[in-house]
């Protein structure tokens, strides 16, 4: 007989994260501690979900992409990306503004060092301090909704990424929050 659990996968972030300003290169923006899942942990079958919020700032007209990753504890160098928004193009200046993403998958493959992952999930960027825009897709692509080289025999971090299109003081991003948990 087989037990379904869920797990959260710590360890657990107890405070409001850093803000993260002047890149314009894709960088994890995660504060640590960063969820990490145990090698060895998943099967295949097994569900992550990530959720993760936060707040961003920035000045008129910049673009901004979003997305989890995955990696070393430390969060660098990301591995590779379990979903990444579109470029999204920011056209008002924002203040604290919310955000929160989502991303669900499954481990559709044998774990090993290259297994396969499939999943999907949403962005949801503020408008206002008391509105969200449209929610985007993330991954952007069918064929990106495949996360090949997830190596499942060793730890794996998961967190935040971003990339502002231009470096500035006043485009910052900030993670308040982040959520990963793993169904059997």
């Amino acid at each position: 007989m087989d037990l379904y659990l869920c797990e959260p996968v710590g360890p657990f972030q107890n405070v409001g994260g850093s803000a993260f300003n002047t890149f314009t290169t894709k960088q994890n923006v995660t504060s640590l501690p960063v969820p990490v899942i145990p090698g060895g942990k998943l099967r295949q079958g097994s569900r992550i979900n990530i959720k993760a919020y936060g707040e961003f700032t920035d000045t008129a007209t910049v673009n901004l992409t979003m997305g989890f990753w995955f990696g070393p504890r430390a969060g660098t160098p990301i591995t590779g990306d379990l979903a990444l928004s579109s470029v999204i193009s920011l056209t008002t200046s924002a203040v604290a503004w919310p955000w929160w993403m989502e991303w669900d998958g499954i481990v559709n493959s044998a774990p090993g060092t290259a297994a396969t992952l499939l999943g999907q999930g949403q962005l949801q960027l503020g408008s206002a301090l008391t509105t969200f825009a449209a929610e985007v897709p993330i991954p952007i692509t069918q064929a990106l909704r495949t996360v090949t080289g997830f190596d499942t025999t060793i730890e794996r971090a998961i967190g935040v990424s971003a990339t502002w299109g231009t470096s500035a003081a006043g485009n910052s991003i900030t993670v308040d929050g982040i959520r990963a948990m793993i169904l059997n």
